[in-house]
């Protein structure tokens, strides 16, 4: 019974939902990582099954094992997603802090900067950045860091703006400490918590879009074993009746995302019941 009543409290319940949906995600991502022969392996064999006992989600038309195809597409996806997402929170960071202690001119530029990006659609901005890269791998990852900074970047840039004027950062100013001395001391800790939880917030939309504009065929090649790859080639089977080509691989997407959003969501209340008044 106490351990029940424990974990009602919100901080261990918190901490308990953050380590099983990170625990999950590495899993899935370490599967994946040795499942890459058998996801393009063909055998013709046993193409087109149904799943069962001896195949899970089934086979596709090359008898290649479903399974095995969704857990590499999660493991590439949840690795752009982690990388990308990283990169993306890195630069809103900088450019957050940047507009707001960095004066007006710095300010007015990156919320012109903002709004730019702002004004373009998500899928569209990141199309063409791709693009122009060539798609492939670098195509997506680089789209998808420069279409997902904006909103995290303007949270940053408020956080510090009301740090600015709080009483600690203003005697911190009157006892003569510089301004790198501050921001690094008072500042930088105060967003920490915002800055965190919007980062693996930004995972789940990192690896959406990804798998989108794969799926639109504007992304990673057809030769990888990505979940908008698989998506995109199941369609022309769904009226065939060979409906797990696409539900199974999208339902394990959609359970992918809810990870992310469940770790994100622990992190925040983590962090408001450890540090009152944040979050």
């Amino acid at each position: 019974m106490k351990l029940f009543e424990l974990l009602r409290e919100p901080r261990p319940a918190a901490a308990c939902k953050l380590i099983l949906a990170v625990g999950l995600l590495a899993a899935v991502t370490l599967w994946g990582l040795f499942c890459g022969d058998a996801a393009v392996q063909a055998d013709f064999s046993r193409k087109n099954l149904a799943p069962g006992a001896a195949c899970l989600f089934g086979t596709d038309w090359l008898g290649r094992d479903m399974l095995a195809r969704t857990a590499a597409g999660l493991s590439l996806s949840i690795r752009i997603g982690v990388v990308t997402a990283c990169v993306s929170g890195a630069l809103a960071l900088v450019l957050g802090a940047a507009a707001a202690l960095l004066g007006r001119w710095a300010d007015g530029f990156v919320t012109w900067l903002i709004d730019l990006f702002m004004g373009v659609p998500h899928i569209l901005l990141l199309v063409l950045i791709s693009c122009a890269l060539g798609r492939g791998f670098w195509g997506v990852c680089v789209g998808i860091v420069f279409t997902h900074w904006m909103s995290l970047a303007r949270l940053l840039r408020a956080e510090v703006l009301q740090l600015k004027t709080s009483g600690y950062v203003l005697a911190a100013r009157k006892l003569g400490q510089g301004a790198a001395g501050i921001a690094l001391r008072h500042i930088l800790p105060g967003v920490l918590p915002q800055f965190f939880t919007g980062l693996v917030l930004l995972f789940p939309h990192a690896i959406l879009h990804e798998a989108s504009v794969t799926f639109l065929g504007f992304g990673l090649s057809s030769e990888q074993p990505a979940i908008g790859v698989i998506l995109s080639e199941s369609m022309q089977y769904l009226a065939t009746g060979r409906w797990w080509l696409a539900v199974l691989p999208g339902a394990a997407l959609v359970a992918a995302v809810l990870l992310f959003d469940l770790a994100g969501r622990s992190l925040k209340q983590l962090w408001a019941v450890t540090v009152p008044g944040e979050g």
